[in-house]
């Protein structure tokens, strides 16, 4: 059994992330907060026993160049579904039995989650962990559907069900992971701020 995590990643780029929360705070700061949220999901996956596949937006960043931890990979053109799509139908092709893809936006996920999200695949082809956006921060799969990547309103709050709805529409199993909130607004962060920057407080 062949299991692998895409990781997407987005190059520390002042301006390039946390949009959101620039607009509040700078975009400084918010490169400081994407670099929190980048660090915790790298320690959550630290210790999961399976190939992990960390895919840029832009360029390899020079720390992960020659880390052996990951295989490291360019983010394709296109929509975030095109990027997505494109990364799970080359990994398959790569001879993976199940892939599992997240960002690094969600604050609440955990090794636990991730390694629940591999069990489920066992049962069902599909898994996805819904965002309490109307997104999900986690889906996983053991063939690749490329419905699941087109046609889909991207950064909307119809999302997690348009892809719910796909999948019942062509009878593909699928089942869910607890419902999780990402990191976007300034508000999501200064309710896991204490928690991400201050671990062992807690």
């Amino acid at each position: 059994m062949k299991k692998g995590i895409i990781i997407f990643q987005k190059n520390l780029i002042p301006g390039r992330v946390k949009s959101r929360i620039a607009e509040m705070v700078g975009d400084q700061k918010a490169l400081e907060i994407y670099q929190v949220l980048v660090n915790y999901t790298h320690q959550q996956v630290e210790h999961l026993e399976c190939k992990k596949l960390l895919y840029f937006s832009d360029y390899v960043e020079n720390s992960f160049e020659n880390d052996k931890e990951y295989q490291v990979f360019i983010q394709s053109s296109g929509d975030l579904g095109q990027k997505m799509g494109d990364a799970f139908k080359d990994q398959f092709e790569n001879g993976f039995d199940q892939l599992l893809i997240i960002g690094t936006d969600c604050a609440e996920i955990t090794l636990e989650v991730i390694e629940k999200a591999f069990e489920k695949l066992e049962n069902s082809e599909v898994v996805i962990g819904p965002a309490k956006d109307g997104g999900y921060y986690l889906l996983g799969m053991k063939r690749f559907i490329s419905g699941l990547f087109y046609d889909i309103p991207w950064s909307s709050a119809e999302v997690f069900n348009q892809t719910c709805s796909y999948l019942i529409t062509h009878q593909i199993s699928f089942d869910l992971l607890p419902t999780l909130s990402d990191v976007d607004y300034l508000e999501d962060w200064v309710k896991v701020k204490e928690r991400l920057m201050h671990p062992q407080s807690k």
